[in-house]
């Protein structure tokens, strides 16, 4: 990939997204965990415990080569990205539980993806040659929080101009993450159809799978519709670019990268699908569950 885009192009558009993600976030939405507890529990006991596990079990069926396979883990381990609100808001959802599980989640991600990472380079073999040493782990939480600090603190400071500049933010974030996609795939696109086959059903899979136990596991829970459907989104939508800032800017590997790319492609029409479905089931009059 171009070393130019790496080295500059790459951190940019990252910091775009998750500046934009910071423009949205008040204190507000992680002192509304603890008035709903469950809902938040839920949904991120599904995506930080739950969904890691549920990809290292499909990668090691599929017995993808070990660089997929730890592309795989890597998005397994970003986290919900602001496209999730937006689906949630199409179908319903609460958008606000969906604010309050991004915020949370993206500082959770400084924690946890570098340890699903690090377990997952050396289970498949590759510590010795990619690693994640010190200095990279500091990095990913640079890339992940100091954008999204900025904007909470743009937005603290001046609201006003946080509002105007959501939507505009909002629709250059859609371009970059577009941009980033067609990037990665561009520097795989000599064995681009390959992957594709490698790869592309064990993304499909994950991506299913992952909205389907975003909302059936609230719902055991008793949890209500619309949050499941927020909690939905939230865990069977991530921050592919993220996924790949990190493949690429961080460790320097492009094909790491595939996987979130591919991901990036095929989520949206599943996740259309997915809120059709959630918009189909019926429900009964819920009380509020206790928060």
């Amino acid at each position: 990939m171009d070393s130019a885009f790496v080295s500059v192009g790459l951190p940019a558009a990252l910091a775009v997204v998750m500046l934009g993600l910071g423009l949205s976030l008040t204190v507000a939405d992680f002192r509304r965990v603890g008035r709903r507890p469950l809902p938040v529990a839920a949904a991120l006991g599904t995506q930080l415990l739950v969904l890691p596990l549920v990809c290292f079990g499909l990668v090691l069926a599929t017995g993808l080569e070990p660089l997929l396979a730890v592309g795989m883990m890597l998005l397994a381990a970003s986290p919900g990205g602001t496209t999730a609100n937006l689906f949630s808001h199409l179908f319903r959802g609460d958008v606000a539980l969906n604010i309050t599980l991004t915020a949370v989640n993206s500082v959770l991600a400084v924690l946890t993806l570098p340890v699903v990472l690090g377990l997952s380079l050396t289970w498949f073999g590759l510590g010795g040659t990619v690693g994640l040493q010190v200095g990279k782990t500091l990095q990913v939480f640079a890339v992940v929080l100091v954008p999204v600090a900025v904007g909470m603190v743009v937005r603290r400071v001046a609201p006003g101009f946080a509002d105007r500049a959501d939507r505009p933010v909002r629709i250059l974030s859609a371009v970059v993450l577009a941009g980033v996609i067609a990037g990665a795939l561009l520097a795989e696109r000599d064995g681009l159809v390959g992957l594709l086959v490698d790869v592309g059903l064990v993304v499909v899979a994950f991506c299913v799978i992952s909205l389907a136990l975003g909302y059936l596991l609230p719902r055991l829970l008793r949890v209500d519709h619309r949050q499941a459907v927020a909690s939905a989104f939230e865990v069977g939508i991530h921050n592919s670019t993220l996924a790949i800032a990190v493949a690429v800017g961080v460790l320097g590997v492009e094909r790491l990268a595939v996987p979130a790319a591919v991901y990036g492609v095929l989520m949206f029409p599943l996740a259309l699908a997915a809120g059709v479905v959630f918009a189909r089931v019926p429900t009964r009059s819920e009380e509020p569950v206790p928060s």
